[in-house]
């Protein structure tokens, strides 16, 4: 698939940003299944006509321009759900949030897009997706505190972390440096969310830790902050809803944070 304006392969392009579309999508939609079927059905739609890409000069921008288009009119949560208990968790948490925030908060923050171009993205004026973001974080930051695990092996990241979320009005558990201290740690305390690196002090795993700790925690939600997204973005499932690329921001984990405990039902890695 070529288009020649952009003098590029369109479809390399395309493939090189998909990863970071499903991580959206199961950020917004709380399920990697929904997630995907409406990454799959932003494809669908450029495929069968690359026209709807306009005359943007970012492709990235227009993906996620058409990937939104889709959600707002056939996504956004109508209040209908099925018996799944944690869909109806999700369901009850969004409807307390101001229509469009969570949106423009994980394009902003998570996905990294600049006010303009959340903006066009969500077919808005920057100076509205500025606003939306701002009351995202007010409203999700004040919906709910809670009890945070960190599992980072560097000692100045980890106290960065704590300061953060502890700002936040959390409290921090504890934190682990290697996977058993994780495991021993996290059985102990049962936090109700885990900051976790992918690579640990003693070259063991955190992804391994976390599978193991949620074979006893349950439904916790997790986030992963680390220097090799690649490892956790392969396309093969699961994948984690939350995963933040080091060097990170403070709005990044701010925002990650909030919205993984407002909205808990975010799948998470499990085995």
């Amino acid at each position: 698939m070529k288009n020649d304006a952009r003098g590029g392969d369109l479809a390399t392009e395309l493939g090189r940003h998909l990863p970071y579309l499903r991580r959206y999508g199961r950020a917004l939609t709380g399920s990697q299944e929904s997630g995907d079927a409406y990454a799959a059905a932003t494809l669908e739609a450029i495929l069968e006509d690359p026209t709807v890409f306009g005359s943007e000069a970012a492709v990235k921008v227009s993906l996620f321009r058409i990937f939104h288009g889709i959600w707002v009119t056939t996504g956004a949560p109508s209040g209908e759900t099925g018996e799944n208990p944690i869909e109806l968790r999700a369901q009850a948490h969004l409807a307390r949030l101001t229509r469009n925030t969570r949106e423009a908060l994980l394009l902003h923050t998570i996905e990294d897009f600049s006010h303009d171009d959340t903006a066009r993205i969500m077919q808005i004026s920057p100076e509205e997706a500025e606003y939306l973001v701002d009351r995202a974080r007010k409203e999700m930051s004040d919906a709910v505190s809670g009890r945070i695990m960190i599992i980072e092996d560097e000692a100045i990241i980890a106290m960065d972390l704590e300061a953060l979320v502890a700002d936040m009005g959390h409290e921090v558990v504890g934190i682990a440096r290697t996977h058993t201290s994780a495991v021993k740690l996290g059985s102990a305390e049962r936090p109700d969310l885990i900051l976790a690196d992918i690579q640990l002090a003693d070259n063991s795993s955190g992804i391994e830790a976390v599978q193991e700790l949620l074979k006893t925690l349950g439904d916790v939600p997790v986030i992963f902050i680390t220097a090799f997204p690649e490892r956790l973005l392969t396309g093969e499932r699961p994948e984690p809803a939350f995963l933040i690329s080091k060097p990170y921001s403070e709005d990044q984990v701010r925002s990650a944070v909030s919205q993984a405990m407002f909205f808990s039902s975010t799948e998470t890695l499990k085995t």
